[in-house]
């Protein structure tokens, strides 16, 4: 039993920061859910960066969704000092009741001074010194080769509050419109979701092997559509692939907003992709999922609560965490994954 148990039927307010990239916010959505679970009355807000808002609207559990600009440094400060305190001020006007920080941000340290919360819970973070431990009333340590959903929600088992097993599952509003959209965008036909693109190439398997992969697919009489970002690395990539298939898929890539893709994704037979944000929207979904696994840990960032298969090799130096090898951008551990593998992967899938 904690000692310095949270009374949260006294806190009619919580603010939850999480101000990292799109899987990481993904993956902190339990939060949000576990909180309103055990205390009802209270409203709670998030804070993240604006990019990164379609993971968590629509969230029923959230009240207000605070955003952080991304690209406010680049407007001048005197614009970024505007947009910060106008910020600030919207949040200070909540008066929260607790503050529960997710990440190492140092933002996170600075609001929980100053927004005036009675309790607020972050990591522990040896060699931030004394502002840091003295910024928070609870900090929890962050246990190695532990998956972040498990991680983000120790800051509330940090305060008392035990999660269920089904309080732990990821959540994801697509929302209607983006329903709509692709309802049209497809035929009917069942489908395999391939998203072979992360934003980091060296977390990517060779091209000529998911071209391999989709016409195996293709033959087998399964319609594969494959999507990626908006973004030039992973469009070159994914013409790379297409190029080299005989039986074309039907490509989405850079044609769908985060919630269109979590509305295709949650329609997909079968998933199959590297460690990146979609992967875990496809978790959300509750689609089974093939995850090829190269640098990054799948026990830390693995698929969650879901139907999967991790594909890795027997490279005794992964997961390294480097950017390729030798930080040459190409990880020789995704690089040798055999086809065979990834396929009998998703045939077991779909056996079961």
């Amino acid at each position: 039993m904690v000692k310095d148990v949270v009374p949260l039927q006294q806190c009619a307010r919580a603010l939850v920061i999480k101000l990292r990239h799109h899987g990481d916010v993904l993956l902190a959505s339990p939060v949000i859910s576990l909180l309103k679970n055990r205390e009802p009355r209270m409203e709670v807000d998030a804070l993240v960066y604006d990019d990164t808002a379609p993971l968590l609207d629509g969230h029923p559990a959230l009240s207000r969704l605070f955003l952080v600009g991304r690209r406010w440094k680049d407007e001048g400060l005197f614009f970024r000092f505007s947009k910060e305190r106008e910020l600030f001020g919207e949040m200070r006007e909540r008066r929260y009741d607790l503050v529960v920080h997710l990440s190492e941000q140092p933002r996170g340290a600075w609001l929980a001074r100053s927004l005036g919360a009675r309790y607020s819970v972050a990591p522990a973070m040896p060699g931030r010194g004394r502002f840091w431990a003295n910024s928070f009333t609870h900090l929890f340590p962050i246990a190695r080769r532990r998956h972040r959903v498990e991680v983000n929600l120790d800051a509330l088992r940090r305060i008392g509050i035990q999660p269920s097993v089904e309080e732990r599952r990821l959540l994801f509003v697509p929302g209607a419109e983006a329903e709509a959209r692709v309802e049209k965008l497809l035929e009917g036909r069942p489908f395999i979701h391939i998203h072979p693109a992360s934003r980091w190439r060296f977390k990517c398997w060779p091209a000529e092997r998911n071209a391999e992969l989709i016409d195996r697919f293709s033959a087998e009489g399964h319609k594969v559509v494959v999507t990626a970002a908006p973004d030039a690395d992973e469009l070159s990539l994914i013409d790379e692939i297409v190029a080299k298939t005989k039986a074309k898929p039907l490509n989405l890539a850079g044609k769908l907003s985060i919630k269109e893709l979590g509305a295709l994704t949650a329609r997909a037979r079968l998933f199959v992709g590297v460690d990146s944000m979609p992967m875990h929207l496809a978790a959300a979904m509750g689609t089974p999922t093939v995850a090829l696994f190269g640098p990054s840990g799948e026990l830390e960032w693995g698929p969650w609560n879901v139907a999967h298969r991790v594909v890795t090799s027997a490279h005794s130096c992964r997961p390294c965490g480097l950017d390729g090898c030798g930080g040459g951008k190409v990880s020789d551990c995704l690089a040798t994954l055999a086809v065979d593998r990834v396929h009998a992967a998703a045939l077991e899938l779909f056996s079961n």
